[in-house]
C-alpha cells in the first residue's frame, strides 16, 4: 500500500508541510491558519451545541437531567443512522428523498418477520437482518436507475418515495396496527447496559482512536503522513475518553431515577456505525473514490474509477442505514402504525448531515457531521418540547438553523478559495 492510499479526505498535512512550526506552537498556528482560511471543521456545530444546550438549561426546568440526557440519545439515534447514508449520497452530489419511507419499510418487514402465530416467524436478529438487506436492496435498485439509465436521483428517489409510501400505506390500511413482540427487536432502544457494560464500551471507544493513530502509522510508515502531533493527538484521546466516559456516567445516574436506563443500545449501535463508516470513507479505496466522483465524475471516470458501481454502492448503504434507522424508531413504539415514520424525519436526516457540513454539491464531508447535526437538532427539538413551544415553531427554528448552517459553510468555501486551500 503507498502513502496515497491512505491519505484520507479531509488529510491535514503536518506542520512542516504548511511552513508551520511544530510541537505545540504549530498545533496553535495551525488552528489559526484554520480559521483565517475558513477551514473550520466542525468547530462551528460544536460552538452551536454547546450554545443551545446552556440556553434550555436556563430556560427549560426538566432539559438538564441524567433521564432527558438518555431520552435524547434515543430520539436522536434514529435520524442519525438516516442522516449517515445521507453523507454518502451528498458527497456523490447527488440526493435520496425515499429514505423516510425506506425506513418505514425496514420497520414493516422486520415486524411481519416476527409476527407470531403468522408462519414465517423468524427470530428477532434474523428478520432484522433480513429488513435491513431488502433496504438496501431497494436502494442499490435505485442507484442502477440512476447510475445505468442516466435519471436524475432527485426524480427515481422521489419516485421511490411515493412508492414506498404506497406499499406502506396499502399493507397496514388491511392489517392495522403490527405490535413488535420479539425482545431483540425491541432492546434495539429499550436494552440498557450495566454499570460495568458501560465502562467496557467507553473503555473500547476511547481505544480506537489511539489505535487508528497506529494504523495509520504502519500503513504509512517512512511518510509524512505518519507524523502525529504529540500534542493534538493526547488532547483528542482526551476529548474522546472525556466523551465516552461522562455518557457512562450520566447515563448510569439516570438508572437511579429508572432502573431501565443506563447506556442505551441504540446509542452503542450508531457509535459503531459511526466508526464503521467514518473508517470505510477515510481510510478505504472505495471511500477515496467516492470524495473522487463527488469532486469530479468525469476526472474520476478518466482516473480508471468505476463511478456507475460507486453511486449504486451508495444507495444501498443509504437503504441500509435507513432500514436500521426505521427498526430503531419502530422498537420505541413497539410497533408499525399508519403513522409511521414521522412525517419529519426524511427533512431531519437531510438536514442533520448539511448542518454538519456535507456540502449539497458533493466532494466535501465527513460522517462525523452527520452525527453532529442529528445531535444538534435532536437537542433543539427536545428542547423546545421541555419548553412546549408548538410544532410550528419547532420547524420554523430548525430551518432557521439549517439555514444559517449552509450560509456559514457557504461563507467558508469562499475564504478557503480565496485562500487557495
Amino acid at each position: 500500500m503507498s502513502a496515497a492510499d491512505v491519505v484520507g479526505p479531509d488529510r491535514v498535512p503536518p506542520p512542516e508541510e504548511q511552513g508551520l512550526p511544530s510541537g505545540l506552537s504549530g498545533l496553535w498556528a495551525r488552528a489559526w491558519l484554520n480559521l483565517r482560511t475558513g477551514n473550520l471543521g466542525p468547530f462551528p456545530i460544536i460552538v452551536g451545541l454547546v450554545i443551545v444546550i446552556l440556553l434550555f438549561k436556563f430556560t427549560a426546568t426538566n432539559f438538564f437531567t441524567a433521564v432527558n440526557f438518555v431520552n435524547l440519545i434515543n430520539e436522536s439515534a434514529g435520524t442519525a443512522m438516516l442522516a449517515f447514508g445521507v453523507v454518502f449520497v451528498l458527497l456523490l452530489g447527488e440526493i435520496d428523498l425515499s429514505i423516510g419511507y425506506l425506513a418505514g419499510i425496514g420497520a414493516l418487514v422486520v415486524a411481519e418477520l416476527q409476527l407470531p402465530g403468522s408462519g414465517h416467524q423468524l427470530n428477532g436478529l434474523l428478520a432484522m437482518l433480513i429488513a435491513v438487506a431488502v433496504c438496501a436492496s431497494i436502494g442499490a435498485l435505485q442507484g442502477s436507475i440512476v447510475a445505468f439509465v442516466g435519471v436524475p436521483s432527485f426524480v427515481v428517489t422521489l419516485g421511490g418515495f411515493l412508492i414506498w409510501q404506497g406499499v406502506i400505506l396499502n399493507t397496514l390500511e388491511q392489517r392495522g396496527t403490527i405490535i413488535i413482540q420479539d425482545r431483540w427487536i425491541n432492546y434495539t432502544d429499550s436494552y440498557g447496559f450495566s454499570h460495568l457494560g458501560g465502562w467496557i464500551v467507553a473503555a473500547v471507544i476511547t481505544a480506537l482512536y489511539p489505535l487508528s493513530v497506529v494504523y495509520r502509522r504502519v500503513a504509512a510508515r517512512g511518510t509524512q503522513i505518519a507524523r502525529v502531533n504529540v500534542y493534538a493527538f493526547l488532547l483528542r484521546t482526551l476529548s474522546i475518553g472525556i466523551a465516552a466516559f461522562g455518557v457512562v456516567e450520566i447515563s448510569d445516574h439516570a438508572r437511579v431515577i429508572a432502573t431501565t436506563l443506563g447506556v442505551q443500545l441504540s446509542g452503542v449501535i450508531v457509535i459503531f456505525f459511526f466508526i464503521l463508516l467514518t473508517f470505510l470513507a477515510k481510510w478505504t479505496t472505495f471511500g477515496r473514490h467516492v470524495y473522487a466522483v463527488g469532486g469530479n465524475a468525469e476526472a474520476a471516470r478518466r482516473a480508471g474509477i468505476n463511478v456507475k458501481r460507486i453511486k449504486v454502492l451508495v444507495f444501498a448503504i443509504s437503504g441500509a442505514t435507513a432500514g436500521i434507522g426505521g427498526i430503531i424508531f419502530a422498537s420505541q413504539v413497539n410497533s408499525v402504525a399508519l403513522t409511521f415514520p414521522p412525517g419529519n424525519l426524511l427533512l431531519n436526516a437531510i438536514a442533520s448531515a448539511v448542518i454538519g457540513g456535507v456540502s449539497l454539491f458533493g466532494g466535501r464531508g465527513e460522517v462525523r457531521g452527520a452525527l453532529l447535526g442529528a445531535v444538534l437538532i435532536g437537542t433543539l427539538q427536545n428542547g423546545l418540547n421541555t419548553l412546549n413551544v408548538s410544532n410550528g415553531w419547532i420547524y420554523i427554528i430548525t430551518g432557521l438553523v439549517l439555514l444559517g448552517a449552509v450560509t456559514l459553510d457557504t461563507i467558508a468555501v469562499r475564504l478557503q478559495a480565496r485562500s487557495g486551500r
